[in-house]
């Protein structure tokens, strides 16, 4: 019997990938649509985001699908590719590339398939990669519980709690930006 090896996928295979996915592991790893709800309050973040970096010449707010790529870090992984997130410049030199690093700020916004005991588990382990690949700020955002749960590089096993009634925040991972809770999940 013969073993067929597979080479390990690069940050150019992943370029050239069919739809969202991330590299880990020398793998190209699809990621599944998401549903309406969770893609509403995911653009919302970045329009928000977006209208703040304009409003002051600061970072650049990325949509789903922004591809940041990584020194490969403890667990294999060599990209992200958050639902919306903020990266403080400067732009790559090849603007058509992905972003070189991860981003200061990177929130994910759980759909059907981000809930129970395995889905928390694989949640956690991908907080960890990015506060190990120099993100300050992460966001889980349910929007079934309609609370945004941030971690931040300092605290990343205890969440700040953010729910309707309030304004979630960044924090100095961009300064001064801040986010109506009861907007962002509103139907």
């Amino acid at each position: 019997m013969s073993t067929v090896t597979i080479p390990r996928a690069t940050l150019a295979d992943l370029a050239k990938a069919d739809g969202k996915a991330e590299l880990i592991a020398g793998r190209i790893v699809p990621l599944m649509a998401t549903g309406f709800r969770p893609n509403r309050i995911a653009a919302r973040i970045f329009r928000s985001l977006d209208d703040f970096a304009a409003a002051t010449g600061t970072g650049f707010a990325f949509t789903d699908n922004m591809g940041f790529a990584v020194t490969e870090l403890i667990s294999g992984r060599e990209s992200f590719s958050p639902d919306a997130s903020f990266h403080p410049g400067p732009p790559p030199a090849n603007d058509m590339a992905f972003v070189e690093g991860a981003p200061v700020f990177a929130v994910e916004v759980r759909s059907d398939s981000d809930y129970g005991w395995a889905a928390e588990a694989t949640l956690a382990s991908k907080r960890a990669d990015y506060f190990e690949a120099g993100a300050q700020v992460v966001w889980d955002v349910d929007p079934v519980a309609n609370i945004i749960r941030s971690f931040t590089v300092q605290s990343p096993t205890k969440p700040i709690e953010f729910t309707p009634g309030t304004h979630a925040h960044a924090g100095q991972a961009v300064p001064n930006w801040i986010i109506d809770v009861e907007q962002l999940f509103r139907p």
